[in-house]
């Protein structure tokens, strides 16, 4: 393919992607495929997208040789979203916005990570840097087990603008970093937008700056930090828990 980012693979990025109508032009089964390919090729049907039964190692060229479970889709390119589309949908839904902004993540996986679990945690939005960071490709709609079809995702120019934009609107920036109070001992009141760093340097100095509150995970083990999306995600969930209270 001349454009990576207009496959998805994987079954289950390809099923949410047919059923949240995310613009799917076409889906290559891998021939004879059986079990859950075939519930995908009646639910494709359905949805009167165009079926092209394909060898497996047709299927392994146009992936690049990714794990894609014998399938895969051409989608229209990927429509990223707003800050004010991702503030509306919280106020349609009489929620508090929850936003996740993240400072330069470069890993397709840990992205893709990111995107479900903010999906599965009620958050309204991703914020993602235009220059520098992963983009959402098909790697990331797989490692996102689909979510990435139905979270609205932004690039923006910068993240510290950003944040700087959604202080004026009303929210309260919170940065995961390792010198933080504790995030079972944060209140997480109002509107919400985390901050997650980079892999490997996490936040920089002037997102880290422009933060109200650094939160923590406090690690007992020997390993000093966890995996970007997995603290994302251990501190998404307490927001969504302290909100349900």
């Amino acid at each position: 393919m001349d454009d990576i980012s207009k496959l998805i693979y994987g079954r289950n990025a390809v099923t949410e992607a047919i059923r949240s109508g995310a613009g799917v032009e076409k889906i290559m089964l891998q021939k004879n495929i059986e079990g859950e390919g075939r519930k995908l090729f009646a639910l494709a049907k359905k949805a009167k997208i165009p079926v092209q039964a394909v060898p497996k190692f047709a299927l392994d060229k146009e992936t690049e040789g990714a794990a894609h479970q014998g399938v895969a889709a051409i989608i229209t390119d990927y429509e990223y979203s707003g800050l004010d589309a991702m503030l509306a949908a919280a106020a349609a839904k009489g929620e508090p916005p929850l936003i996740v902004a993240l400072d330069g993540i470069e890993d397709p996986q840990n992205l893709g990570a990111v995107i479900r679990s903010a999906e599965g945690a009620g958050a309204h939005g991703v914020l993602i840097p235009k220059n520098r960071a992963a983009s959402v490709t098909g790697a990331v709609m797989k490692a996102s087990a689909g979510a990435a079809a139905y979270m609205k995702v932004a690039k923006v120019p910068g993240i510290k603008a950003a944040l700087d934009e959604l202080k004026e609107k009303g929210l309260w920036i919170y940065g995961l970093d390792m010198g933080g109070k504790p995030y079972y001992d944060t209140d997480f009141g109002g509107g919400v937008c985390l901050v997650i760093g980079s892999e490997g340097q996490g936040m920089s100095r002037l997102v880290r700056e422009g933060c109200d509150f650094l939160v923590s995970v406090p690690m007992k083990g020997q390993v000093s930090s966890l995996n970007a999306s997995v603290a994302a995600a251990v501190v998404l969930f307490e927001v969504s828990s302290k909100w349900r209270k």
